[in-house]
Protein backbone atom coordinates (compact mmCIF):
# COMPACT_ATOMS: atom_id res chain seq x y z
CA UNK A 1 0.00 0.00 0.00
CA UNK A 2 1.13 3.48 -1.05
CA UNK A 3 0.48 6.28 1.16
CA UNK A 4 1.12 9.77 1.13
CA UNK A 5 0.92 11.62 4.82
CA UNK A 6 1.38 15.67 6.08
CA UNK A 7 1.03 17.43 8.51
CA UNK A 8 1.46 21.33 9.06
CA UNK A 9 -1.17 21.85 12.62
CA UNK A 10 2.31 22.77 14.51
CA UNK A 11 5.74 24.59 14.16
CA UNK A 12 7.02 21.26 12.55
CA UNK A 13 5.85 20.88 8.53
CA UNK A 14 5.82 17.03 7.75
CA UNK A 15 5.70 14.53 4.76
CA UNK A 16 5.93 10.71 5.08
CA UNK A 17 5.64 8.35 2.33
CA UNK A 18 5.18 4.46 2.65
CA UNK A 19 5.90 2.82 -0.25
CA UNK A 20 5.07 -0.91 0.00
CA UNK A 21 6.15 -1.24 3.20
CA UNK A 22 9.22 0.89 3.34
CA UNK A 23 8.80 4.28 5.06
CA UNK A 24 10.31 8.23 3.70
CA UNK A 25 10.05 11.21 5.37
CA UNK A 26 11.23 14.99 5.65
CA UNK A 27 10.04 17.20 8.76
CA UNK A 28 11.30 20.67 9.32
CA UNK A 29 10.87 22.84 12.37
CA UNK A 30 9.72 26.14 10.23
CA UNK A 31 6.82 28.63 11.65
CA UNK A 32 5.20 30.21 9.19
CA UNK A 33 7.17 28.34 6.50
CA UNK A 34 4.94 25.51 5.70
CA UNK A 35 3.14 26.71 2.42
CA UNK A 36 6.38 27.20 0.52
CA UNK A 37 7.99 23.69 2.34
CA UNK A 38 5.29 21.23 2.04
CA UNK A 39 4.86 20.69 -1.94
CA UNK A 40 8.99 20.66 -2.49
CA UNK A 41 8.67 18.04 0.41
CA UNK A 42 6.33 16.23 -1.16
CA UNK A 43 7.94 16.35 -4.80
CA UNK A 44 11.33 14.96 -3.19
CA UNK A 45 9.58 11.85 -1.59
CA UNK A 46 7.69 10.72 -4.72
CA UNK A 47 11.20 11.36 -6.77
CA UNK A 48 13.27 9.76 -4.23
CA UNK A 49 10.72 6.83 -4.18
CA UNK A 50 10.19 7.19 -8.39
CA UNK A 51 6.29 7.13 -8.06
CA UNK A 52 3.85 9.02 -9.14
CA UNK A 53 0.92 10.57 -7.34
CA UNK A 54 -1.21 8.39 -9.22
CA UNK A 55 0.29 5.58 -7.89
CA UNK A 56 -0.83 6.57 -4.10
CA UNK A 57 -3.53 4.28 -2.90
CA UNK A 58 -4.59 7.42 -0.16
CA UNK A 59 -3.31 10.50 0.93
CA UNK A 60 -3.18 11.40 5.17
CA UNK A 61 -3.21 14.14 6.82
CA UNK A 62 -3.05 15.69 9.93
CA UNK A 63 -6.32 17.34 10.50
CA UNK A 64 -5.54 19.18 13.86
CA UNK A 65 -6.16 20.33 16.62
CA UNK A 66 -3.74 22.71 15.89
CA UNK A 67 -2.51 25.80 14.32
CA UNK A 68 -5.65 27.36 12.47
CA UNK A 69 -3.47 28.68 9.75
CA UNK A 70 -1.16 25.37 9.46
CA UNK A 71 -4.24 22.67 9.37
CA UNK A 72 -5.96 24.99 6.42
CA UNK A 73 -2.49 24.34 4.53
CA UNK A 74 -2.63 20.76 5.19
CA UNK A 75 -6.33 20.74 4.43
CA UNK A 76 -6.08 22.56 1.27
CA UNK A 77 -2.72 20.83 0.09
CA UNK A 78 -4.49 17.20 0.52
CA UNK A 79 -7.76 18.44 -0.88
CA UNK A 80 -5.77 19.81 -4.08
CA UNK A 81 -3.79 16.40 -4.16
CA UNK A 82 -6.10 14.10 -3.48
CA UNK A 83 -8.71 15.80 -5.86
CA UNK A 84 -6.19 15.87 -8.91
CA UNK A 85 -5.20 12.41 -8.34
CA UNK A 86 -8.79 10.95 -7.83
CA UNK A 87 -7.08 9.74 -4.40
CA UNK A 88 -9.14 9.04 -1.49
CA UNK A 89 -8.50 11.15 1.99
CA UNK A 90 -7.94 9.64 5.34
CA UNK A 91 -7.66 12.22 8.39
CA UNK A 92 -5.80 12.09 11.27
CA UNK A 93 -6.00 13.49 14.37
CA UNK A 94 -2.87 15.34 15.22
CA UNK A 95 -2.88 14.91 18.75
CA UNK A 96 -3.29 10.70 18.23
CA UNK A 97 -0.02 10.69 15.93
CA UNK A 98 1.67 11.98 18.60
CA UNK A 99 0.57 9.26 20.94
CA UNK A 100 1.50 6.72 18.47
CA UNK A 101 4.75 8.47 17.74
CA UNK A 102 5.83 7.59 21.78
CA UNK A 103 4.25 4.32 21.64
CA UNK A 104 6.62 3.49 18.39
CA UNK A 105 9.79 4.68 19.98
CA UNK A 106 9.07 4.62 23.95
CA UNK A 107 6.59 1.73 23.64
CA UNK A 108 4.46 4.23 25.73
CA UNK A 109 0.76 2.65 26.18
CA UNK A 110 -0.41 5.65 28.10
CA UNK A 111 0.17 9.19 26.63
CA UNK A 112 -0.77 13.01 27.32
CA UNK A 113 -0.45 14.92 24.39
CA UNK A 114 -0.52 18.58 24.48
CA UNK A 115 -0.21 21.06 21.83
CA UNK A 116 0.75 24.96 22.81
CA UNK A 117 -2.67 26.54 20.90
CA UNK A 118 -1.52 30.31 22.73
CA UNK A 119 -3.37 32.23 24.54
CA UNK A 120 -2.36 30.39 28.21
CA UNK A 121 -4.04 27.36 26.79
CA UNK A 122 -3.22 23.73 24.90
CA UNK A 123 -4.83 21.38 22.57
CA UNK A 124 -5.57 18.29 25.35
CA UNK A 125 -6.20 14.60 25.18
CA UNK A 126 -4.91 11.65 26.76
CA UNK A 127 -4.94 8.46 25.20
CA UNK A 128 -4.19 4.49 26.41
CA UNK A 129 -2.85 1.62 23.84
CA UNK A 130 -5.01 -1.31 24.43
CA UNK A 131 -5.63 -4.40 22.01
CA UNK A 132 -7.81 -2.43 19.45
CA UNK A 133 -5.60 0.56 19.13
CA UNK A 134 -5.34 3.86 20.61
CA UNK A 135 -8.62 4.83 22.92
CA UNK A 136 -8.86 8.65 23.48
CA UNK A 137 -9.80 8.99 27.24
CA UNK A 138 -12.60 11.74 27.37
CA UNK A 139 -12.17 14.39 24.21
CA UNK A 140 -9.89 16.40 22.92
CA UNK A 141 -9.98 19.77 24.66
CA UNK A 142 -8.73 23.27 24.77
CA UNK A 143 -7.89 23.74 28.15
CA UNK A 144 -5.48 25.72 30.25
CA UNK A 145 -2.53 24.01 31.44
CA UNK A 146 -4.08 24.04 35.21
CA UNK A 147 -6.98 22.23 34.08
CA UNK A 148 -5.46 19.87 32.11
CA UNK A 149 -3.08 18.99 34.66
CA UNK A 150 -6.40 18.04 36.77
CA UNK A 151 -7.39 15.20 34.36
CA UNK A 152 -4.53 13.18 34.83
CA UNK A 153 -4.65 10.49 36.97
CA UNK A 154 -1.56 10.29 39.18
CA UNK A 155 -1.77 6.84 39.78
CA UNK A 156 -0.55 6.43 36.09
CA UNK A 157 2.54 6.93 34.78
CA UNK A 158 2.47 8.60 31.17
CA UNK A 159 4.89 9.72 28.29
CA UNK A 160 4.05 13.37 27.93
CA UNK A 161 4.22 14.59 24.55
CA UNK A 162 4.12 17.96 22.43
CA UNK A 163 4.68 21.31 22.38
CA UNK A 164 2.26 22.17 25.41
CA UNK A 165 4.81 20.87 27.85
Amino acid sequence: MNILAIDTATEACSASLVVNGLHYSQQEICPREHSQKLLPMIQSLLEQTGIELSQLDAIAYGHGPGSFTGVRIAAGMMQGLALGADLPVIGVSTLEAMAQGAYRTQKAEKVVAAIDARMGEVYFAIYYFDEDGWQLQGEQQVLSPEEANSLIDANHSYIGVGSGF
